[in-house]
């Protein structure tokens, strides 16, 4: 698909700057899209967003101050699954091991419904031939090193991203 002009294909810029389960979905899914598109795409990896880059990561989910999260049982009779479960932020605040049962219901509702994992998607991205850029100041805040990330993977500054939004059609920052 060509952009307005038809001189070249369209272009989708994205900078991911969170990585939590639920945030690391919207960059992958958007880029896997529009590469399948054949829209050329890049995506910026910085600050929370970066650790989506690396070669062994587990995203989890933080319910916690999201009170539009829904809460509900991939398991069970079907009552039991459709009840929403509206848990106050002070009980998922104090209670031990709730951020880890929230990212595997998280993860099972995913499952249950066919939804690709973030592997996958980083993985379908790779094949679509979406370039994948890491922060360079992020890395050294934090203290990453290349080596801690995916092969495919390029790392650059704000300027070697902003060279192709530039051109972008379309610009986003998740």
């Amino acid at each position: 698909m060509s952009n307005a002009n038809g001189d070249r294909p369209q272009r989708l810029a994205l900078i991911a700057s969170r990585g939590t389960l639920d945030w690391a979905y919207p960059p992958f899914i958007l880029a896997s899209a529009a590469a399948s598109m054949d829209w050329e795409v890049t995506i910026f990896f910085t600050f929370y967003g970066l650790p989506l880059l690396k070669k062994d990561f587990d995203a989890a989910v933080s319910p916690l101050g999201n009170p539009a999260m829904p809460m509900k049982m991939p398991f069970g009779p079907k009552g039991f699954q459709n009840i929403n479960w509206n848990i106050p932020n002070l009980l998922m605040g104090n209670l031990p091991g709730f951020e880890n049962v929230a990212t595997t219901l998280m993860k099972k509702t995913f499952e249950k419904n066919g939804v690709a994992t973030i592997e996958e998607l980083r993985e379908a991205c790779i094949d679509l031939d979406v370039k994948m850029i890491g922060c360079q100041m992020t890395m050294d805040v934090f203290g990453f090193t290349k080596d801690e990330f995916i092969e495919e993977a390029e790392i650059g500054g704000a300027a070697t991203f902003l060279q192709f939004a530039a051109d972008s059609d379309v610009n986003l920052f998740i």
